[in-house]
């Protein structure tokens, strides 16, 4: 089931980006559940949230990878969502 995560970081957070990024880098490449994965990028080409997606049996596998993510952990989103996706082109 793919599983598009859409996040969007808490204004004024870029340095917690910024100070959580290896660890998340390092999650993304550890995880055999990430297909596509990248920055959300604001006016300014400064990064401002994240998109991912999952590749994982559930939605309830999701959450649990979502709530791991060291991004999730360092309270960096104002919001984040979980959507089933389908794969086109």
């Amino acid at each position: 089931m793919l599983i598009a995560l859409i996040a969007r970081d808490k204004p004024g957070a870029l340095q917690v980006r910024l100070d959580t990024r290896d660890a998340h880098v390092a999650y993304l490449k550890s995880s055999d559940a990430v297909s596509h994965a990248g920055p959300l990028l604001d006016d300014e080409g400064q990064m401002c949230g994240s998109l991912v997606v999952l590749d994982v049996a559930d939605m309830a596998a999701a959450k649990a990878w979502a709530a791991a993510d060291p991004y999730a952990q360092a309270g960096l989103f104002a919001s984040a969502e979980l959507i089933p996706w389908k794969k086109v082109i």
